[in-house]
């Protein structure tokens, strides 16, 4: 399996067809490309886990980078040891299976797997990142780096093209080493392709980017390095059968940033102690609703958070009524809403009652934040690159029809097993 980190349908395909990715091109050929609907939200942590347990957040019990501490407005980051539902590789080691499993997000700190874990973002050091830990010397001594630095990546292109090459380079070392190592199931997960449309998806759209052939140079090496593990796989088992790969969300270009909570104080639904707050700990007791990061909007219950104000049987009506308000607003004539999802329309499963009630999917361009420092509802994107929800792409030598969705992986994978 190989991951490749916010990768857009309609890019690669794209792309394939222009021959930057004449790898790609044959595997299209041989096989089929879906297009996929991504998590919601369509966030890293929530999709990965997705794929690799094969259910929703209202089972695996991740909803997003953040979420709330019981009963509390402050919020806490969950990680892998919060994940409820067992993975792709537990199921198989439970078999007997070894697995390999290489910068695969959201799964840090590192747990025990029948066989060798190296964690993806977010993981904060190589230590707690590598199971089992014998590992660790040979991954410092290929020079093996978990991510680029983001903060180094915000002051130039030519940092970020060189955090990306080191990344790639530490990456296919890993690669190489651990393919030997024996296994039954195989994954490698690339990040820098989302790192690379957050700061420079300018460059792909405008040809005139002083950009533009670095990232089309970053793609042709990424095909390359896809027809080179297709090939040993071919080579190991004379069949293109049980060889996937997919993204976690699409992308597309930042052009406003829409503020939820500010959005929620300016149409009375919200409302806090201070002037300026720091925190959703900050919240005034007559608040109804709030806003989590990126597009997550939780009714303030009285029996789920200490100063809720909003009874479980009016949860119907208010949600209905600020999901119409939301449907309107726009931006110099545009529409800026896609989709307001209801929760129990989106979760199933024991957690469900943890996640939010509303999940906000904005327009192409139209990127939903939960800040609570900001006063106005739009303002300019930080970043050139937004996730999208449903443009993720899934290739297999089998057609699996239309509707895909990423939970929907898992159990196409198993039966190999």
């Amino acid at each position: 399996v190989i991951g490749l980190d916010g990768v857009p349908y309609g890019m690669i395909v794209e792309l394939a067809r222009r021959g930057v990715m004449s790898t790609m091109a044959r595997l299209m050929d041989i096989g089929t490309i879906h297009k996929m609907r991504a998590s919601l939200p369509e966030v890293s942590s929530v999709s990965w886990t997705d794929f690799m347990t094969g259910t929703n957040p209202g089972t695996h019990g991740i909803f997003g980078f953040t979420d709330f501490k019981p009963k509390s407005y402050a919020v806490r980051f969950p990680n892998f040891l919060d994940v409820k539902a067992p993975t792709i590789w537990d199921k198989l080691g439970a078999k007997g299976k070894k697995s390999v499993v290489i910068n695969q997000p959201s799964t840090y700190p590192a747990r025990k797997i029948d066989g060798a874990l190296i964690s993806g973002f977010v993981a904060l050091e190589l230590a707690k990142a590598v199971w089992p830990m014998s590992y660790r010397a040979a991954l410092e001594q290929m020079g093996y780096q978990i991510d680029v630095d983001i903060l180094k990546c915000r002051e130039s292109p030519e940092v970020l093209w060189l955090e990306l090459s080191k990344t790639m380079a530490g990456g296919q070392k890993a690669l190489n080493f651990f393919w030997e190592e024996g296994w039954d199931y195989f994954e490698y997960v690339v990040t820098g392709t989302d790192r690379l449309h957050h700061f420079l998806w300018r460059a792909y759209e405008d040809p005139a980017h002083p950009s533009h052939q670095g990232f089309l140079d970053f793609y042709r090496h990424i095909d390359r390095l896809i027809g080179k593990i297709v090939a040993a796989y071919h080579k190991l088992t004379n069949t293109y059968a049980g060889f996937y790969i997919l993204s976690d969300h699409g992308f597309t270009g930042a052009e406003q940033e829409v503020y939820l909570n500010a959005w929620l104080v300016k149409n009375g639904y919200l409302r806090f102690l201070k002037s300026e707050p720091e925190s959703l700990e900050d919240i005034h007791g007559r608040s109804r609703a709030f806003a989590l990061d990126p597009n997550r909007i939780y009714l303030n219950y009285k029996t789920k958070f200490p100063k809720g104000s909003v009874e479980r049987s009016a949860r119907k009506a208010l949600k209905e009524e600020i999901a119409g308000k939301l449907a309107k607003l726009e931006f110099q004539g545009r529409r800026v809403v896609r989709e307001v999802f209801f929760a129990e329309n989106v979760y199933s499963g024991p957690y469900s009652g943890k996640g939010p009630d509303l999940i906000v999917v904005g327009e192409p361009g139209f990127d939903m934040k939960g800040s609570v420092r900001k006063m106005e509802i739009f303002g300019r994107p930080s970043l050139q690159g937004m996730h999208t929800w449903d443009d993720a792409f899934f290739w297999a030598t089998e057609d699996h029809g239309g509707g895909l969705e990423i939970a929907d992986v898992a159990p196409i994978i198993l039966k190999n097993f």
